[in-house]
C-alpha cells in the first residue's frame, strides 16, 4: 500500500481530523478504569490485575512503536493506520470473547496484546506526516491530532458506563461493551484511513506543505547515540508516569479520597470525574503544545515538570479535605501529562530535523511503555498493600504521591540538560539532498 500523495489543490487542514478519527478512536484506553470495578467484581481480580490489561496495552503501545517507526517512515500514513485499524478492533473481539468465556487472559492478550499493537502503530501514524505539512507551526499540528488521543475518554468513559449500566455489570454484560467497542471503532478508523494524504514535495505547489527552514537532520540511529535523546527519554517517562498514575486508576482513586467524608462520590460522579481528566489531557495537548511555538519546548517542560509537582504536594497534603482542590489539581496534572505528550514530536524536531522524525518518535514512546508499568503498578500495589494493613481513604496513596513529586523533580533535571545536538551526529547535506530528490521522483 503506497502513500497516497495529496493531489493539486488538496488542502493541508483535512490531514488533522483523518489524524483525529484514529487518534479519538485508539484514546479509548483513557477510559480502562471504568471497566476495572466490574471486571474486579465479575471475575474475582484485584486492582493490580485488572491494570494489567491496560498496562500491557501502553508496553506493547511504546514496543510496537519502536520497532514500527521506520517501517510507517517507509510506507506511509495510510499502511500505518489500516494496522492500527486492524489490531485495535480485533484486540476488543478477543477480549468480548474473553469476558464471554471469563477467561481473563484472553482479555489480556486482546486488549494489551493485540490492541496495544493498534496502539502503537496507530499513534504515530500521522505524527510524521503532520509535521511535514506544517513545518510552521510543528506543535500546533502534532497538539491537534494527539489531543484525539487525549480526548479518546471524554467519548468512551460515559459511553461505556452507559453500556455496563444497560448491558449489566456481569461477565456478558462486559463482553457486550467490548464487542460495541471493536466494531464502531473500526468503522471510525476506517474515515481516517481515507482522508489522509502525504504532501507533495514540489515547492510553491498550491495545497502542499510549506517547506521547512534548514536545519539540523539526525537519523534514527544516530539519535540514539546523543545524550540529548536519552535525557528527552528520561523527561517523557517520569511525566507520563506521574499523569497515568492517576489516570489509570481515576475512578476508584476518588471515590477512596472521599469515602469517609460526608459526601462521598458516586459511580455515576465517578464515571464523570474520568471524562473530566480526559477532556483536561485533551485540551492540555492543543494548548500546551501550540504554547510551545511562542515559549520554546524547554520551557514548557519546565511547566509540565515543576508545577505538576506542586500540584502532586497540593493533592497529598490537602486534597481529601476539599473536593474542588483535588478535581482542580488532578486537572491540572493531567493537562500537563497529555501536553508532554503532544509537545515532544516538536521538541524531537527542533533537535533532530525531520529527517527521520517518526521514526525517532517511535523509538522514544518506549518511556511511555516505562511509565505505564511505572505508574499503575506504584499507585495500585501501593494502594493494595496499604488496604492489607487496614488503611483506607485517601491514606491509600500518600506515599504513592510522595514517589510522583520525587520523579518529576528527575524529569525538570533531565530536561534542563537538554542541549544542541552536535554537528558529528548530523545527516551530511549531500545525502539529505539527494534523500528528498529520490522521495520527489517516487512521488511523480
Amino acid at each position: 500500500m503506497s502513500p497516497p500523495v495529496a493531489p493539486p489543490g488538496w488542502s493541508r487542514w483535512l490531514v488533522p481530523p483523518a489524524a483525529l478519527s484514529v487518534h479519538l478512536s485508539i484514546g479509548q484506553a483513557y477510559a480502562w478504569s471504568v471497566f476495572k470495578p466490574p471486571l474486579e467484581s465479575a471475575l474475582g481480580l484485584s486492582g493490580t490485575q485488572s491494570a494489567l490489561p491496560f498496562q500491557l496495552g501502553i508496553v506493547m503501545l511504546g514496543l510496537s512503536a519502536a520497532f514500527g517507526g521506520t517501517l510507517v517512515e517507509r510506507k506511509g500514513p495510510r499502511w500505518a493506520m489500516t494496522v492500527a485499524l486492524i489490531c485495535f478492533s480485533s484486540g476488543f473481539l478477543l477480549s468480548a470473547l474473553g469476558a464471554s468465556l471469563e477467561q481473563y487472559w484472553l482479555i489480556v492478550f486482546g486488549y494489551g496484546f493485540v490492541g496495544g499493537i493498534g496502539l502503537g502503530i496507530g499513534y504515530i501514524s500521522p505524527v510524521s506526516t503532520l509535521i511535514k505539512w506544517f513545518p510552521d507551526r510543528p506543535g500546533m499540528a502534532t497538539g491537534i491530532a494527539i489531543m484525539g488521543f487525549g480526548g479518546g475518554a471524554l467519548i468512551a468513559s460515559p459511553w461505556s458506563a452507559q453500556m455496563l449500566e444497560s448491558f449489566g455489570g456481569d461477565s456478558s454484560g462486559i463482553a457486550l461493551a467490548f464487542l460495541v467497542h471493536g466494531l464502531s471503532y473500526a468503522v471510525f478508523m476506517l474515515l481516517g484511513v481515507l482522508l489522509v494524504r502525504v504532501p507533495r514535495h514540489a515547492p510553491g505547489a498550491r495545497g502542499t506543505a510549506r517547506q521547512a527552514p534548514i536545519g539540523p537532520q539526525v537519523s534514527a540511529d544516530q539519535a540514539l547515540r546523543t545524550p540529548q535523546f536519552w535525557c528527552l527519554w528520561i523527561v517523557l517517562c517520569m511525566n507520563v508516569t506521574a499523569g497515568i498514575g492517576i489516570l489509570e486508576k481515576a475512578a476508584p482513586m476518588i471515590t477512596d479520597f472521599f469515602a469517609d467524608t460526608s459526601a462521598p462520590v458516586s459511580v455515576t460522579a465517578a464515571a464523570g470525574f474520568v471524562a473530566l481528566l480526559s477532556a483536561a489531557n485533551m485540551a492540555g495537548r492543543i494548548g500546551w503544545s501550540s504554547t510551545s511555538d511562542l515559549i520554546g519546548r524547554k520551557n514548557i517542560y519546565r511547566v509540565y515538570l515543576g508545577v505538576g509537582a506542586l500540584m502532586y504536594a497540593l493533592i497529598a497534603l490537602f486534597g481529601d479535605s476539599s473536593k474542588p482542590l483535588f478535581v482542580l489539581c488532578a486537572l491540572v496534572i493531567l493537562s500537563f501529562y497529555g501536553g508532554g505528550f503532544a509537545t515532544v514530536p516538536a521538541y524531537l524536531k527542533d533537535l533532530f530535523g525531520t529527517y527521520q522524525v517518526g521514526a525517532i518518535h517511535g523509538r522514544l514512546l518506549t518511556a511511555w511503555s516505562t511509565a505505564g508499568v511505572l505508574g499503575p503498578l506504584i499507585v495500585n500495589w501501593i494502594a493494595d498493600r496499604q488496604e492489607e494493613a487496614g488503611r483506607h481513604g485517601a491514606s491509600l496513596y500518600g506515599l504513592s504521591f510522595v514517589i510522583m513529586i520525587g520523579l518529576l523533580v528527575v524529569g525538570f533535571v533531565a530536561n534542563e540538560l537538554v542541549r544542541p545536538v552536535d554537528p558529528r551526529h548530523h545527516v551530511p547535506a549531500p545525502k539529505e539532498a539527494a534523500r528528498v530528490e529520490r522521495q520527489q521522483s517516487e512521488s511523480a
